[in-house]
């Protein structure tokens, strides 16, 4: 039998020959890594993209890799049905914007002759009846003109768009005014409205007519939820936050409050327009609203732009 001997030349030249075996598996190993990364970076880059602009354009990748282009392509399916969707609730929106806005339009000429004809009746000579049934469709027709109008501004803030002027605004100042302006239906609740104000103004280039609103549809909800008690707090970072008792609602309740059209049981003379137009308001200003619940209290806080 032939026995085979080993050199140390022999050995080293295996040695070398195995070494760089390995360090070309190694290489290819490596580009192909720094190539899926590459591919996974622009699927990234390109899904970004596709979510944020309008455009038809799907994704594409450089890399050959069979398993990233199934990826892109997969990716591109769900984008797909994503535009789709997208388009069917832009037309529905834009299709709910225009019947608001052709109801609320429609509902205001009747009201505005009931309530005219109910004018030319109450000159006319009646009995303590019919005084009393006037007196209830009266009644009937002001909340429902109410309701109508309240519907009418929030179709026509919803279709503008940030179309307000923007100016340096004391906040502080509009959150003051704006509690004054309640007075009178605090009162009603036995309300009386806890305020707390930096000393140093917070300004804020704002709509004021549109920061006026908002903080007139949180004091309104307040009025309608509060069990009796109502804190305001304005920061100096422009965080402002409504805060009142509220042992009617439920985290469930508070959730959805902003949705338009949501109406919690307690609250039966209510569009549910209110947060969902102070929502809208707050957003076009570039702002932040939110709401929570615990322990029975409801706080509704805003996030007011610095800039």
């Amino acid at each position: 039998m032939r026995m085979w001997s080993w050199t140390p030349g022999g050995i080293l030249a295996v040695a070398i020959i195995i070494a760089s075996i390995m360090a070309a598996v190694i290489i290819l190993l490596l580009l192909k890594i720094h190539a899926l990364r590459t591919a996974a970076k622009e699927i990234e880059t390109a899904f970004a993209d596709r979510l944020m602009t309008d455009t038809n354009t799907l994704i594409d990748i450089s890399s050959a890799d069979r398993n990233m282009r199934r990826l892109a392509n997969s990716i591109n399916r769900e984008l797909r049905k994503l535009r789709e969707a997208r388009r069917r609730f832009e037309q529905g929106d834009l299709e709910l914007k225009n019947a608001v806005t052709n109801i609320s339009h429609d509902l205001r000429t009747p009201l505005t002759a009931i309530c005219g004809y109910l004018d030319l009746l109450e000159t006319e000579e009646k009995n303590e009846r019919v005084e009393q049934y006037l007196r209830i469709i009266r009644n009937r027709a002001e909340l429902l003109t109410q309701l109508t109008e309240e519907l009418f501004r929030y179709s026509v803030i919803i279709s503008a768009e940030n179309s307000g002027t923007r100016e340096p605004v004391n906040v502080g100042g509009v959150l003051e005014e704006s509690v004054a302006s309640f007075y009178t239906a605090l009162r009603k609740r036995n309300i009386v409205p806890e305020i707390r104000i930096p000393e140093t103004k917070v300004i804020r280039t704002l709509d004021r007519s549109a920061l006026v609103r908002v903080f007139s549809n949180l004091l309104n909800n307040a009025v309608k939820y509060s069990d009796g008690d109502l804190d305001i707090t304005l920061s100096e970072n422009g965080t402002v936050v409504f805060s009142n008792t509220a042992s009617g609602l439920n985290e469930v309740q508070v959730g959805r409050l902003f949705d338009r059209f949501y109406t919690v049981e307690a609250a039966r003379k209510s569009t549910g327009l209110g947060l969902a137009i102070a929502r809208t308001l707050v957003e076009q200003m570039n702002g932040t609203i939110s709401a929570g619940y615990e322990n029975g209290r409801l706080s509704i806080t805003i996030e007011l732009p610095s800039e």
